[in-house]
């Protein structure tokens, strides 16, 4: 039974992205600190934290809203984690792992806003 956000499978996906990003994210040129680095983590930390308040919303409306805000945080990362890698600051396999990660959290996002407009 699901009691707590961090019960969300969702968040706890997401969870394991952040703590991904943060582990890329230490590789990047210093001269980034405060563009990509500092954009990439406020990104991926507002997915868990929009999950988080969506689910300690009580009405439906304001439930989607916080999924919707993490589902488009997470579009935001997906983009800046293209820019990295067309700058060469992670290889291939790395983007490949990224993008799994990120896809999975996509589709348990959206399986939070159908189910909080099913209600």
């Amino acid at each position: 039974m699901i009691q707590r956000f961090t019960d969300l499978h969702a968040w706890q996906e997401a969870h394991k992205l952040v703590l991904l990003v943060y582990k890329i994210t230490r590789s990047y040129p210093r001269e980034e600190q405060f563009g990509l680095v500092n954009q990439s983590r406020r990104a991926v930390v507002s997915i868990t934290s929009n999950i988080a308040e969506g689910f300690g919303r009580s009405t439906r409306k304001d439930k989607v809203n916080f999924y919707m805000m993490a589902r488009t945080s997470l579009t935001e990362l997906r983009n800046q984690i293209i820019i990295a890698r067309d700058l060469m600051y992670i290889d291939t396999k790395t983007d490949e792992q990224f993008c799994v990660s990120a896809e999975s959290v996509a589709k348990l996002i959206s399986g939070l806003e159908r189910s909080a407009s099913d209600k």
